[in-house]
């Protein structure tokens, strides 16, 4: 047999079973290389790599982080209410070897806990904490899930939860709920502000009652306000001034001053030379006699009669 046809076969094959041990390890892969069934210590960095053929057996593992859908899960909530809760999960496998060894499928493994984990804590919260109290559930969950992936090597950046959704009584409850909410705030609100109202106009009114001049001012402003509007008719009112004058004059009475007596005495004077005769004065006295209220009439004496005239 001729060396120069064996040689070529024989560099052939050697090429054929090299290019067979040739993997190819992506920037975001990790490889793990089983030799005989056993794992091997080091673990492949990304690049060109050569392999043993039909010795080496390599796993690629992912390390990229992966965003998982947790499905929507059903449960009761600690003050019995029932729920509907989704999530999603964020993780990246931080040891190949372990993800390759320790679990079988750790993607579905991650799934699985992250399911059991979101209906624990819905059975371990309130409604309220659902709604309004999701950074710390996320935390609790978060380490949940992370405690049993940690030995699997893989790591749980976060869990967040999506979606509450509530039975539509519940719903219609939490509105009628809201809604006195914010009727009673809007009642606080409006009783604080005539407090505040009622204050100020009693500090007002303080003032002006030190200040005699400071009510006409308002009332001047307030007709130049209304003469704004252009009415046609503007009804003033009684100048404060009058209204004192008759309160005082009340409180006085019947008693009248020096001045009004000495002007009532000089009007009913009459000079000594116009006073009239006795027989004139006699003859008027029944004329200027009080009259009597009819009652009084028909209980005492009788009129006196009329006088006689002179000519009689």
């Amino acid at each position: 047999m001729d060396i120069n046809i064996v040689l070529p076969v024989v560099a052939f094959l050697v090429l054929l079973v090299a290019l067979a041990g040739v993997r190819v390890v992506n920037q975001v892969e990790r490889g793990v290389v089983f030799r005989f069934g056993r794992a091997q210590p080091q673990i492949r960095e990304p690049g060109l790599r050569l392999l043993l053929p039909g010795v080496d057996h390599m796993r690629k593992v992912n390390v990229q982080i992966v965003t998982m859908p947790v499905p929507t899960q059903e449960g009761i909530t600690r003050d019995n209410v029932s729920v509907r809760v989704d999530a999603v999960a964020y993780f990246r496998v931080r040891d190949p070897m372990r993800a390759a060894i320790e679990v079988q499928d750790y993607l579905f493994a991650v799934e699985q806990v992250a399911q059991t984990s979101l209906r624990s804590i819905i059975g371990k919260s309130e409604l309220d904490d659902l709604l309004t109290n999701r950074e710390e559930l996320n935390k609790g969950l978060a380490l949940m899930i992370d405690s049993p992936a940690l030995g699997w090597g893989v790591h749980i950046d976060r869990v967040e939860i999506k979606d509450v959704q509530l039975p539509e009584s519940m719903k219609r409850s939490m509105s009628r709920q809201a809604e006195a909410e914010r009727e009673r705030r809007s009642r606080v609100i409006v009783a604080d502000g005539e407090l505040r109202a009622a204050q100020k106009l009693a500090d007002a009114s303080g003032i002006m009652a030190q200040t005699p001049g400071a009510l006409q001012l308002r009332l001047l402003q307030t007709v130049v306000e209304v003469a704004a509007e252009k009415n046609s008719t503007l009804i003033m009112p009684l100048p404060v001034e009058l209204l004192r004058f008759f309160d005082r004059a009340v409180r006085t009475g019947p008693d009248t001053g020096p001045d009004t007596g000495s002007a009532v005495a000089g009007a009913e004077q009459v000079p000594p030379e116009e006073k009239p005769s006795p027989a004139l004065a006699e003859a008027a006295a029944p004329e200027l006699a009080p009259i009597a209220p009819p009652g009084q009439q028909a209980e005492g004496a009788s009129a006196p009669p009329a006088p006689k005239r002179a000519g009689a």
